[in-house]
């Protein structure tokens, strides 16, 4: 469904089909569904040990659920009335005149389609990019539009990505009536770590590629197979993943093996708030794929408990200088600016309840007689602020108001960049936007020169880094 005023439904659906006075029924059940979803928010943010009245949190429950029916109304879309009144004839498209070699009816594609989904294994948002060709046949083509929208159709599901590419493929097969479709889907997942102080290797993405086929793609051996990648090279570079096969573990981070699980106790009346969650979305709970689903997402969603971690701050000046590659110092009118760049960090948005991560960077003025903050202690700071829900802006503010009294001065900056799944959800899907914030204290609030000299220190070394 379609975003609306946040204090009163508006009436509209989603694609601006307008509700007529015939169906106010339906307009209630939309409402109630919504409700529900609010009700149950608010179960999941109690159990986090949030106030559920406080400034950031009061409209939390509305903008989830919100964001929630946009991302799944591909249960109330049929792809028949996407696809009836897109087909156009084409002379010269007969079915015996599929050819490859000089032939008419060749191969059509449609390249990088952005996408998103909601992982059914772990209710997380995840990328895709989409391709998508067919084979005309009967005199029929259709509008090049329709295939992206028969492909969200099912992305705005519950899914898994080997499903999601045969759904496309059988739901395009059948509307078209074409000699053969082939779908090929670059999915991105994010990985979040299963401790609050992850390992400096983990990987913040899993990435898989799969494909499906109908017709004369349905064996995947076919020389029409080598036409379509080689078509999509000439306008993208295909990672070199390897698709997933049926045998494969489930690509989902909540399955992974290779990392203990942490142990959280599981609350029991946060699981029942997501299945209701679950059932308002028009989800079947007896769905197998979805058994274990509720109690994933809540030993997620409790990693971010609004408790009281120790950071401990004695000791924080420590003596000698840290030679670790991300440690810059820079002289500035006989001082020093030392820094410490990308320090990872994750975090939860408490606006949409949906994980950012990102970067933290730290610059301060090292003061004649002290050694630098040791990085341990700069990882922490970070990671105790990430670990709860949260603002950007906020937690650049609180990063920086926590390193400043290990200061002589508290002249320090810190830069947060991030990658929010909320750009890519709840009908914004701003792929591959990234978010930027700074505070500044001491002597950086008023030294244009400094925070310059510092600035270009980051992006020099995220240039370097991307090399």
């Amino acid at each position: 469904m379609g975003c609306f005023d946040e204090g009163h439904f508006n009436g509209e659906l989603e694609n601006g089909v307008s509700i007529g006075c015939g169906e106010v029924g339906f307009e209630e059940e939309i409402k109630t569904d919504i409700a529900a979803i609010e009700d149950a928010v608010k179960v999941l943010l109690l159990g986090l040990g949030e106030n559920i009245n406080r400034e950031g949190l009061r409209k939390t429950p509305l903008r989830v659920a919100k964001a929630l029916r946009e991302g799944t109304r591909g249960y109330r879309q049929k792809v028949k009335d996407i696809v009836n009144g897109a087909l156009f004839p084409e002379a010269g498209l007969e079915n015996n005149r599929i050819g490859h070699a000089g032939g008419a009816g060749g191969l059509v594609i449609v390249r990088d389609l952005d996408l998103y989904s909601y992982c059914e294994s772990c209710l997380l948002p995840f990328q895709i990019k989409c391709h998508v060709g067919y084979v005309p046949s009967g005199q029929r083509v259709v509008g090049l539009s329709k295939l992206s929208r028969v492909a969200d159709v099912f992305a705005k599901r519950l899914q898994e990505p080997q499903r999601l590419a045969d759904e496309v493929c059988s739901a395009l097969h059948q509307g078209i009536k074409p000699a053969g479709v082939a779908v090929v889907l670059q999915c991105t997942h994010i990985h979040f770590p299963e401790s609050i102080f992850p390992e400096t290797n983990h990987q913040a993405w899993v990435k898989t590629l799969v494909s499906s086929g109908s017709g004369i793609f349905e064996n995947k051996s076919a020389d029409v197979w080598s036409d379509f990648f080689c078509l999509l090279k000439l306008g993208i570079e295909i990672e070199k993943n390897h698709p997933r096969g049926s045998s494969d573990q489930c690509w989902c981070p909540s399955f992974s093996a290779n990392v203990p699980s942490k142990i959280i106790p599981v609350n029991p009346a946060m699981v029942t708030a997501v299945s209701s969650i679950l059932n308002s979305l028009g989800e079947d709970l007896l769905r197998k794929e979805l058994a274990g689903t509720p109690s994933r997402f809540v030993k997620w969603l409790l990693n971010f408990q609004s408790i009281d971690m120790d950071v401990k701050l004695n000791g924080s000046i420590c003596g000698g200088i840290d030679t670790l590659k991300l440690n810059r110092e820079v002289n500035f009118n006989d001082k020093q600016i030392h820094s410490e760049l990308n320090l990872p960090f994750w975090s939860q948005c408490e606006h949409h309840i949906l994980p950012f991560h990102g970067v933290v960077h730290v610059g301060y003025f090292l003061s004649e007689g002290f050694n630098p903050i040791g990085k341990s202690l700069l990882q922490s700071i970070v990671h105790f602020y990430g670990f709860k829900l949260q603002v950007q802006e906020r937690l650049t503010r609180q990063i920086a108001e926590t390193i400043a009294p290990l200061l002589l001065g508290g002249h320090v900056i810190v830069v947060v960049e991030a990658s929010h799944t909320c750009m890519i959800s709840r009908g914004i899907e701003k792929f591959g936007s990234s978010t930027a914030t700074i505070a500044v204290l001491g002597r950086f609030s008023t030294d244009l020169a400094a925070r310059a000299a510092f600035l270009q220190g980051v992006t020099s070394a995220t240039i370097s880094g991307e090399q």
